[in-house]
């Protein structure tokens, strides 16, 4: 009881910022908070435009799902497209990668802002994004984008509680960053990269897999999959069958990680 008072103390602040915020941009991705942060400026009544930033980087699967969302919510939604792709200093992929996406991000919604009269900008951070490692953080502060779900102290799984009291279809969705994150540090970020992991993501989904992430190391397929999904890869039709695939796909070596599915993975090299 103690704890659904604290989240409905959470979510009245939550919307009296919203309220207060004047003419808002949301950084809208179709996940889970950008869309419980769109559902909660919907229901306050703010005035927001939702954008959603479209490049290589970011699944199709993700892009479908975020205008769908906006639509049935009747929420005004605009698709631009980023330049992250286009930046050296991203590309060659090193522990800034984040910091460069997000400063193209800020920059492209910062001069939407100016140039049609909003007031701020506002993303779907959470109280548990400080402690992961987030050099995207470093851009959001640059640009002065607002965290208004931090500032409200929502943890990650608090915004699943309200998600799901709202009837939000996005409650239990895995989290699904940015196919860069798929792609070891230092190997550098190319358009042919990226389409070998969303293919290969793509097939594993189409499947019945849908909590899962490949790994791009050189030529190697790394495949993360819930422990409960690790039995799949015991048939040896599905693993062949999964072998060739990923073969066919340009991948030289098929490996499953015995660890399991673990979001930030690729992090420990910079952590560690």
């Amino acid at each position: 009881m103690k704890h659904e008072e604290t989240l409905q103390k959470k979510l009245l602040h939550l919307r009296q910022d919203l309220l207060q915020g004047g003419r808002t941009i949301l950084a809208y991705s179709g996940g889970v908070d950008s869309t419980f942060l769109m559902a909660m400026l919907k229901e306050s009544g703010a005035r927001f435009l939702a954008v959603t930033a479209v490049s290589p980087t970011m699944p199709a699967w993700d892009r479908e799902q975020a205008s769908l969302l906006a639509q049935e919510r009747n929420v005004p939604h605009r698709i631009i497209t980023s330049g992250e792709m286009d930046n050296p200093e991203f590309v060659k992929n090193d522990a800034n990668r984040c910091f460069h996406c997000k400063d193209d991000l800020f920059a492209r919604l910062t001069a939407l802002a100016r140039e049609e009269g909003f007031d701020r900008i506002v993303d779907g951070s959470t109280a548990d994004d400080v402690q992961d490692y987030r050099p995207g953080m470093k851009a959001k502060r640059l640009h002065r984008v607002a965290s208004p779900m931090m500032d409200a102290g929502l943890t990650k799984e608090e915004v699943r509680i309200a998600s799901r009291g709202m009837g939000l279809p996005t409650w239990n969705r895995p989290a699904s960053p940015c196919l860069s994150s798929r792609i070891t540090y230092g190997e550098p970020i190319e358009l042919a990269a990226l389409e070998m992991v969303a293919a290969g993501e793509q097939w594993l989904k189409n499947q019945g897999i849908h909590v899962v992430r490949v790994r791009k190391q050189q030529r190697t397929a790394r495949i993360e999959v819930p422990e409960s999904e690790m039995t799949r890869f015991m048939d040896p039709h599905f693993r062949r069958e999964t072998n060739r695939v990923f073969r066919d796909m340009g991948f030289q070596f098929v490996s499953l990680d015995l660890e399991g599915f673990a979001s930030g993975r690729l992090n420990r090299q910079i952590l560690e």
